[in-house]
């Protein structure tokens, strides 16, 4: 039976998931908070560092330092880890499992704190050592990747 443009056709896929509210998709909102958190977190340890030591500075100020100064430069690993999630979420695309995995993988290895690791990893690891709102971060952190378990093939 003919149809005429102006009539809805029923869509196939209408029932199937869109991506907007896959487990997947939660999960990687959920990661992209705590890595916000984390960030603001380090990012507040560090301006005080900095501020002991040059004085107050303010918002602005605190913005060129983040983009130009050496001693906030390892921080800029999160924030780009943040923008290509956003970008992600932000697309036409479903998030797959398979980026889910990764970007928590991917999270694990960064946020393993050590002596011996990446330039990442040992400003981490002092990080802890020197600021319990990190140690905080890090449980929170910890937690969350217990909700998709290592090497997960489900």
């Amino acid at each position: 039976m003919p149809t005429d443009n102006n009539t809805p056709r029923p869509d196939a896929n209408a029932d199937a998931d869109d991506g907007n509210s896959s487990p997947q998709r939660e999960k990687l909102i959920a990661l992209r908070l705590s890595l916000l958190r984390i960030h603001k977190t380090l990012l507040n340890m560090e301006r005080g560092d900095y501020e002991k030591e040059h004085g107050a500075v303010n918002t602005g100020e605190l913005f060129r330092l983040v983009i130009d100064d050496a001693q906030f430069a390892w921080l800029h690993n999160i924030s780009e880890f943040v923008v290509r999630i956003d970008e992600t979420l932000a697309g036409k695309e479903p998030v797959t499992v398979e980026y889910m995995r990764e970007s928590f993988e991917l999270a694990r290895k960064m946020f393993t704190p050590t002596e011996s690791g990446d330039a990442f990893q040992k400003k981490y690891f002092d990080a802890i050592q020197r600021d319990p709102a990190v140690v905080m971060d890090h449980a929170d952190m910890a937690r969350l990747f217990n909700t998709e378990p290592q090497g997960a093939n489900t």
